[in-house]
């Protein structure tokens, strides 16, 4: 067996007994042990591999569980009646349990090892595996994942560990490596530079020098990948209580850029460090709900990562002579349309966002009766929270963000009270457009 350009020689496999790893059946979900028996009761191989392995090893409560196997994706549809196939680049096997998801992959053959002419791999010009079904060996497979910590595989047969890439030394050491020539693994998959940084982040581990060294060139291959698959990825990054330190590891490897071309435009002539500011504070923001468990909408972090575009180009609307709420709003309409060319921004998301941007013209003029419309609007709470925001990046004052604090807190009677003291003295106004009126009648 062969591995062309691969900075890992292929070596036998260690193989580490239960007594020497920590993985416990008690903590794998009962589910992935059903498919697993099962899968070895028809005669099959049945391994837990991927991030779930990682993550027993590490002492860490796996997201998933995704098991491997010899089986053909049809052979699993055959023993499972709650399963069905997915995917068209490679085929998979899903397995339902009411909400949850085992995933069942076929071992994958080398990409050397698939004969040219052959009608199940399809590769384009610039190196990205299109479509890849061609089944091999657990070897083989091993081979065809993306870092070694993802390429360790527990088999359900004598509960050991089986390790051909060198995985669990890189475990050990906190390194992330990919596995093969770093170049030629990004052009078949350009996403995998995003799973770099999240997992590097995620992991506390660091890159290895030969992982690291190509990311800043072969940043703009992203621009090749489809908005619905850039939305995914985003939501990883920047959902999953790492959202500040992946932004910054991102900027660091010219990859945010090719995700939000025009935030990164926007920051390239920051003002007083804003709107560089303003992200900072919204990702901090996100990951402590997050560790809080309080609710996180991606309608929100989009609303931070776009507003200084929003921001810059409703500016420009304004000087063309527009009032500013239709500049807002035009502008809102045009940044939308241009980063969703890029990622894809569904409108259950998008909608959101133009009402938080639209209700910072209404919070900044506070006072009023206006203030209780405002107050009564069901994007009022997130409006707000981005108001908080752009206080603390220094782009509104401080003092108005508390001002609209103090009014919710406030008793119903005394925040008419306020209201009150606040509101235009209607009478006299009232009284000038009569007499006008009167004026007008006599001429």
């Amino acid at each position: 067996m062969s591995h062309t350009g691969s900075t890992i020689k292929p070596i036998e496999p260690a193989v580490i007994p239960r007594p020497q790893h920590p993985i416990s059946r008690a903590n794998i979900s009962p589910n992935a042990l059903k498919v697993l028996y099962r899968l070895k009761d028809a005669g099959y191989q049945g391994h837990l591999v991927g991030g779930g392995v990682r993550d027993l090893l590490l002492g860490r409560e796996p997201k998933d569980f995704d098991i491997a196997t010899d089986a053909h994706p049809e052979d699993v549809r055959r023993l499972f009646r709650n399963c069905r196939l997915i995917g068209r680049r490679f085929r998979l096997a899903h397995v339902l349990f009411g909400r949850e998801v085992i995933e069942v992959a076929t071992f994958r053959a080398l990409q050397e090892e698939v004969q040219d002419n052959s009608k199940e791999r399809h590769v384009d010009e610039e190196g990205r595996i299109v479509r890849d079904n061609v089944y091999g060996s657990l070897a083989e497979d091993a081979f065809r994942r993306d870092f070694t910590v993802n390429a360790l595989y527990y088999n359900i047969k004598d509960f050991s560990v089986i390790d051909y890439v060198g995985g669990m030394d890189d475990l050990n050491a906190g390194m992330l490596r990919l596995i093969g020539d770093p170049e030629t693994r990004y052009r078949e998959d350009p996403v995998r530079m995003l799973r770099a940084v999240r997992f590097a982040t995620k992991l506390g581990f660091r890159l290895h020098p030969d992982t690291e060294r190509p990311v800043n060139e072969l940043a703009p291959l992203l621009g090749d990948i489809p908005p619905a698959r850039l939305f995914d990825e985003m939501l990883k990054l920047f959902m999953g209580g790492y959202a500040l330190a992946n932004f910054e590891a991102l900027r660091h490897y010219k990859l945010f850029g090719p995700l939000f071309p025009l935030t990164e435009q926007a920051l390239t002539h920051e003002e007083e460090h804003f709107p560089l500011t303003l992200i900072s504070h919204g990702m901090e923001n996100t990951d402590r709900r997050i560790e809080q468990e309080k609710p996180v909408t991606p309608a929100f972090l989009f609303a931070v990562f776009l507003w200084q575009p929003v921001r810059e180009r409703a500016r420009q609307l304004e000087a063309e002579g527009q009032h500013p709420a239709q500049a807002m709003q035009h502008a809102s309409s045009q940044v939308i349309a241009e980063q969703a060319s890029v990622m894809a921004l569904p409108r259950r998301y998008s909608l959101p966002m133009r009402e938080i941007w639209m209700l910072q013209l209404r919070l900044e003029r506070k006072g009023g009766r206006r203030s209780l419309r405002v107050l009564s609007h069901p994007r009022f709470r997130a409006a707000y929270d981005f108001l908080l925001l752009r206080g603390e990046a220094g782009e509104v004052s401080v003092e108005l963000g508390q001002w609209w604090t103090d009014f919710q807190e406030q008793h119903p009677e005394e925040r008419e009270q306020t209201v009150s003291r606040q509101s235009p003295r209607k009478g006299r106004r009232r009284g000038g457009r009569s007499r006008a009126r009167k004026s007008g009648a006599a001429i």
